[in-house]
């Protein structure tokens, strides 16, 4: 499954890892093409000594020439007064960073390695590098100025001018860079993946709240300026996901069926508005006696999604300054009743937690086979809690990328703490690919052309 996941979450993102990739093979082409080519040239040398009869003896080799006196000729190869004898002065230090001595492991073998940009030079100074130092321990190993040397290297492998540079090389630049861009694109796509705790599955979303999800709303560009489901005959993928959302609510507690439901979400910006309005379009031309209401005492929307009067509604019944039958404002053919929130005021959350707010809520449900509660988001501010403490249930939204399981498990906190029954939850917004409904061409359980002004 997790490999599943990371399978899917390549594919979304496969734009990224191209793009990293991109940059990162144009970044080794560049590096390549400015790169000086290097060149390499070695040269051997053996190690070897006299017997008291002035022969060469490998038995003097084994006994004389420990591991440790071949490798002190190793760094010798480098120092600077080897080195001054075949470069100028001002040249010293950096051939001397150009040059590798290496004694080779179990035998009386040197071998030095000479590194520059021109192949003949390289050639060149690896062989003077040789030819200069068999000089030098001629000398060094003389127990008095006339006597022979003790010690005698003798180049053995002359240093060639080499064919192909060792660096820079192409083939294996731009297969390190392919692979660097993959593992920067793909672990940063799993980092992001891992830090990211927005909703973007119905599992996380089911896991994160505990509950049931009713409905997936599949995003549509056109329904920002048309958020309601009447739009094109109500035959839309939007609309049959509505329908979905209100089968799927009437299977809901058989024996103990909401009549009252708040809708929310945890924070502002995630849909619970229309959620509530096409909610209970939808419910309505099924024929249900429905009541949408505006409880949203701070920021009401209701009034600009069906476009209604919002100056005198719910607030004015709690005050006690308008009768409930007065305010209640009938829209569209399929005789959905609305009341708004009226005059916002400045304590919402006492009126919403009122002894009033009770009877009125007794009210509806007596008249209505279901009242929707369009309240508050939940983490900002307590009148959702308030009103879901009194209502029949909680429908419980989330946006698609939005949404952080983080405030879910928060928001859940909440309604648990007041007793408020979850009766399921919405992802709202959630990609075509993901929503899982399809628009079939069916015709609207109601037909509902046009939007029709607000009769009272």
């Amino acid at each position: 499954m997790e490999l599943l996941h990371y399978v899917r979450l390549a594919r979304r993102n496969w734009p990224l890892i191209l793009l990293a990739l991109i940059i990162s093979v144009a970044a080794s082409l560049v590096v390549t093409a400015h790169t000086p080519p290097k060149y390499v040239a070695s040269t051997s040398m053996l190690v070897s000594g006299h017997d008291r009869e002035g022969s060469l003896s490998t038995a003097y080799q084994a006994g004389v020439l420990s591991a440790q006196r071949v490798k002190s000729y190793a760094n010798l190869l480098t120092s600077r007064r080897v080195v001054s004898q075949i470069t100028g002065k001002e040249d010293v230090e950096r051939l001397q960073s150009n040059i590798t001595a290496e004694a080779i492991p179990d035998t009386v073998l040197l071998r030095a390695t000479v590194t520059d940009t021109d192949a003949a030079r390289a050639a060149r100074l690896a062989n003077a590098l040789g030819a200069t130092f068999t000089q030098l321990i001629g000398q060094l190993e003389r127990p008095t100025p006339k006597s022979r040397a003790t010690i005698k290297v003798t180049v053995v492998d002359q240093a060639d001018v080499p064919k192909e540079p060792v660096s820079p090389r192409p083939l294996v630049n731009l297969a390190l860079a392919v692979v660097i861009g993959l593992s920067v694109g793909i672990g940063s796509l799993v980092l992001r993946d891992y830090l990211d705790t927005t909703i973007k599955t119905s599992e996380v979303l089911q896991d994160a709240t505990k509950s049931s999800i009713l409905g997936i709303i599949g995003y549509e560009r056109a329904a920002r300026r048309h958020p309601l489901i009447v739009r094109n005959d109500g035959r839309s993928s939007r609309s049959e996901a509505f329908r979905s959302l209100r089968t799927n609510l009437q299977f809901i507690g058989v024996d103990r069926q909401p009549k009252s439901l708040v809708v929310t979400s945890c924070l502002p910006g995630e849909g619970k508005s229309s959620i509530s309005a096409n909610l209970a379009i939808t419910l309505a031309q099924a024929g249900w006696r429905v009541i949408l209401v505006d409880g949203d005492f701070r920021r009401p929307s209701i009034p600009g999604y069906l476009g209604i009067e919002g100056g005198m509604g719910l607030t004015d019944v709690l005050i006690g300054t308008a009768e409930l039958r007065n305010v209640t404002q009938l829209w569209g053919e399929a005789n959905l009743h609305v009341l708004p929130s009226g005059r916002i005021p400045p304590n919402p959350s006492e009126l919403l937690g009122s002894h009033g707010m009770r009877q009125v809520l007794a009210q509806l449900t007596e008249i209505y086979d279901m009242v929707i509660i369009d309240a508050p988001p939940m983490l900002p501010v307590a009148d959702a809690a308030t009103l879901a403490a009194i209502c029949d249930g909680t429908l419980l939204v989330a946006r698609y990328g939005k949404t952080r399981r983080e405030h879910l498990v928060r928001a859940v906190a909440l309604l648990s703490s007041v007793n408020a029954r979850v009766v399921g939850t919405v992802l709202n917004f959630a990609p075509a690919k993901n929503s899982h409904y399809y628009g079939y061409g069916y015709e609207s359980d109601a037909e509902v052309k046009v939007k029709t002004p607000a009769r009272v």
